[in-house]
């Protein structure tokens, strides 16, 4: 008998709790694989920092489940980020593989039989890849266009385009991932860097089943940041060109001015051209050292060796 974790990050879905649990219910009671005997499921729930009562929700629906027995509710003890709890979560799966989804059901429990139909072929990773983002705005999916195919160049990682964190790894795919000890991470990122025998399973998002997203533009923004700069060192380079490029158009701009005024008597007026020049060459340094100090800023939180998470209590179902 195979074996699979269910591993869920919460923060605050008390509301959706009802309605998670049911659909598992039913969808793992109508897999052949489990009717036969041949697999075994477990939930993993990483209460990450709530403040209302998820994880009491959570605990009484896992137990009067009849397919979800034997798993875990591990609380924190205060909200760290998704990552965070994503890392909780895979240090606590012991199965032979590790579904990663989303509480509110925008990740259709749905699927997993077709994943885990995939993983029994020899994938070593199923990957849900959306392939319909109309319900999105304009400027989240151009945004999200944008940000993939900078990736892709900046990094040379194979990043799944418009696929979110819900997928199934294999053993072997999750021991590789908890190998990274980064403190600032990027799942999605490491999902890439890791390789082996993957496989995409499109499917189209659903609306929330309850309550809002906790993903707002700041967020989305950062969390963008931080892949560029965890996997690549691209944008050190690109300052480095853009240096020599200013610096030969400056030389180039100073040896004309001179020519002028030995060889015409021109008096070149340099009030405007040097307030540009000065504001402008400001503005590169400054952007410069920013980006100098996003490297730096992450070098300064691996220096700390800080854990990513503090567990408050582990329950057993």
């Amino acid at each position: 008998m195979k074996t699979i974790d269910l591993l869920i990050p919460c923060h605050n879905e008390e509301e959706s709790a009802a309605a998670l649990i049911h659909t598992l219910d039913n969808t793992i009671q109508g897999f052949d694989l489990y009717q036969k005997g041949e697999l075994q499921f477990h939930i993993v729930i990483v209460d990450d920092g709530s403040s209302d009562k998820t994880s009491q929700v959570m605990e009484q629906l896992i137990r009067g489940s009849s397919c979800l027995s034997g798993g875990s509710i591990i609380s924190l003890s205060r909200n760290f980020g998704k990552e965070a709890a994503m890392l909780a979560g895979l240090r606590n799966c012991q199965a032979d593989a590790c579904i990663i989804l989303d509480a509110d059901l925008q990740d259709p429990p749905s699927l997993i039989p077709t994943m885990v139909e995939a993983w029994l072929e020899g994938y070593q990773v199923v990957n849900a890849v959306r392939h319909d983002r109309s319900s999105d705005g304009l400027m989240k999916r151009l945004s999200s266009e944008w940000f993939y195919s900078l990736f892709l160049k900046l990094s040379k990682l194979q990043i799944q385009f418009n696929a979110s964190d819900f997928r199934l790894l294999d053993r072997d795919a999750v021991e590789a991932i908890l190998s990274c000890e980064e403190r600032v991470r990027f799942s999605k990122g490491f999902f890439a860097w890791i390789g082996y025998q993957q496989k995409n399973i499109h499917f189209k998002r659903p609306a929330r089943s309850s309550g809002t997203t906790k993903w707002g533009s700041w967020k989305l923004w950062n969390y963008a940041l931080d892949g560029i700069f965890n996997f690549s060192t691209a944008p050190l380079r690109i300052w480095s060109y853009l240096g020599v490029i200013v610096t030969s158009a400056a030389f180039i701009v100073g040896l004309s001015a001179v020519v002028r005024v030995l060889f015409y008597g021109i008096d070149v007026p340099g009030y405007a051209s040097l307030f540009f020049a000065i504001t402008f060459l400001g503005g590169l340094q400054l952007i410069g050292i920013g980006v100098l100090g996003e490297y730096v800023g992450r070098s300064y939180l691996e220096a700390k060796r800080r854990p990513h998470y503090v567990i408050k209590t582990v329950t057993r179902t």
